[in-house]
């Protein structure tokens, strides 16, 4: 979705979403500044963080970098799971 799709759909304004994607919070893809479902998934999600926890910038950032990590090892735990699973039906 575009900028304004986004803007609209996540009840942002532009420069509050130029300012999150410069914090590296949310990121916008080429061409043209394209979000997806996923991000605002994110958007909504840093705001909650924001409005109802109350957490300051800097812990957002830090919650941010832990669920992506979290989100991450979650990946490599599936295609680990994937290999062992192929790997076993391999040696039957």
């Amino acid at each position: 979705m575009q900028l304004q799709e986004f803007a609209d759909r996540s009840h942002l304004d532009p420069s509050t979403i130029e300012a999150w994607v410069n914090a590296e919070w949310l990121v916008a893809h080429p061409p043209g500044h394209q979000f997806s479902d996923q991000d605002l998934a994110r958007a909504h999600l840093i705001q909650d963080l924001k409005r109802d926890l109350g957490i300051n910038d800097e812990g957002i950032a830090l919650a941010l970098y832990l669920l992506d990590e979290l989100y991450g090892l979650r990946c490599l735990l599936r295609d680990i799971q994937a290999m062992r699973t192929t790997a076993s039906e391999r040696t039957h």
